[in-house]
């Protein structure tokens, strides 16, 4: 710890003085230990959604919300998205480094060669109603996972604890694009492990038995993209799901399947739906100026969508990347004067200009232009988040394979500021 900062934390109250270790990160502020708070001094904090506690130690993924700033183990996101691909980004965020040409000729294949599910998953999938909302077959179906692969449940044996990594990410596209087929009636089309990630996960979704299909250059490098943004995102609400599922033990697949659950919620996993919704309802340029007034009023239940981020006080740094995809695959489609890109692009113009937008720090984010591109491939709504579920898994796995290997890690037992009654004797039933 650098000299000039101390070493501890002094809090007094009701008379009593506590020195508090101070912790400092490689970045970010620094930290108040009080893992003893409660043990010294007979207190301990209040903080509704966690937005000032640290629950654990991470070197996985680091965010500078006032510099719109996201690092996947040091690496820059945009540079990521650029030069890299998911596989290779997986790579990192599970081993922490960027994989040598010899350890990435080796990592690729143990991904492609587990693409494959087990043949009686087939019967998971029909038995759900042909109306099942596919985020609720991921989500199922990963958590039934547990019941196949009982030769990676072991949470206790770091070999297995690898099998189950590898396999959760390279079933999920086939299980993501499985639900997809499902929800529309399609039969279900097997990877193909000669083609890249993305492009196996298109294939799946859109090819049928009928008809050759051929993926499109662009619009798999648009969804590998997408994949990278999305794959971890630091201690957020479904990844500190997991850690908190992970910490009692449970396998893998359930703690990923809890993940996937939180993810659902659609303050969390869908943002992206809600912004392409409320593009459409704008509906033209020319409408604009009304709904900009009516964000504007408070008195106005209505909320501009996909602009401002819960971390993120600055521009989101994965928008720019979200934004240069969405010109590419709208140009390929030949829709790039699709009148909902020119609502996008004419918001996110007066976001960027308005006194109102600046200084509430009131950017678009990833998620405004996600939906463009997924709309834009032919994905309906409901499979967004799905997709969202995809591309997190690794993160999920990263940050699950940590907690386990963190020695000072507990099981998550959150206090609370008890609000309700005190003690009272049972009265009984005739005398009430």
């Amino acid at each position: 710890m650098p000299q000039d900062k101390p070493a501890h934390a002094t809090l007094s109250f009701d008379g009593k003085v506590l020195e508090l270790p101070m912790k400092s990160p490689t970045a970010g502020p620094d930290v108040i230990d009080i893992q003893k708070l409660y043990a010294q001094g007979d207190v301990f904090t209040y903080d509704p959604g966690f937005t000032s506690t640290a629950s654990c130690e991470s070197a996985i993924t680091y965010i500078d919300g006032i510099k719109g700033e996201l690092l996947y183990r040091g690496y820059p996101i945009d540079q990521l998205a650029e030069k890299s691909h998911f596989l290779e980004v997986c790579y990192l965020l599970l081993y922490g480094e960027l994989p040598t040409a010899e350890q990435l000729s080796d990592f690729v294949p143990r991904v492609t060669r587990h693409t494959m599910l087990h043949e009686q998953m087939v019967s998971f999938f029909r038995g759900f109603r042909r109306d099942a909302h596919p985020m609720a077959i991921v989500c199922g179906i990963m958590g039934a996972m547990a019941a196949f692969y009982h030769d990676s449940t072991d949470i206790n044996d770091p070999e297995q604890r690898e099998i189950a990594s590898i396999r959760m990410i390279a079933k999920i596209p086939t299980i993501t694009a499985w639900a997809y087929k499902y929800s529309i009636g399609q039969p279900f089309v097997y990877p193909k492990n000669e083609l890249d990630y993305s492009s196996n996960f298109l294939n799946m979704c859109f090819s049928v038995p009928a008809e050759q299909y051929a993926v499109d250059p662009i619009l798999s490098r648009a969804m590998d993209r997408i994949f990278t943004l999305h794959a971890d995102h630091e201690q957020n609400a479904s990844t500190s799901t997991v850690r908190l599922a992970g910490s009692s033990g449970a396998n893998p697949f359930a703690c990923i399947a809890a993940g996937v659950a939180c993810l659902w919620g659609p303050a969390h996993g869908g943002a992206n739906e809600a912004a392409l919704s409320m593009l459409r309802e704008i509906g033209t340029v020319d409408r604009i100026p009304e709904y900009i007034a009516r964000a504007k009023d408070k008195s106005d239940p209505f909320r501009l969508m996909g602009f401002g981020h819960r971390v993120y006080k600055n521009f989101d740094p994965r928008a720019k990347v979200m934004k240069e995809s969405a010109d590419e695959v709208l140009g390929l489609m030949g829709i790039e004067n699709n009148p909902t890109l020119q609502v996008a692009k004419e918001l996110e113009k007066i976001a960027l200009n308005d006194p109102y937008f600046i200084e509430k720090k009131l950017y678009p984010n990833v998620d405004f232009y996600s939906g463009i591109i997924l709309d834009a491939m032919g994905f309906p709504t409901s499979m967004f988040t799905p997709i969202f579920a995809l591309a997190r898994t690794v993160g999920w796995i990263a940050q699950w394979k940590e907690m386990i290997s963190d020695p000072t890690q507990k099981i998550g037992r959150p206090r609370q500021l008890y609000t309700g009654a005190t003690f009272r004797d049972y009265v009984d039933v005739e005398n009430r």
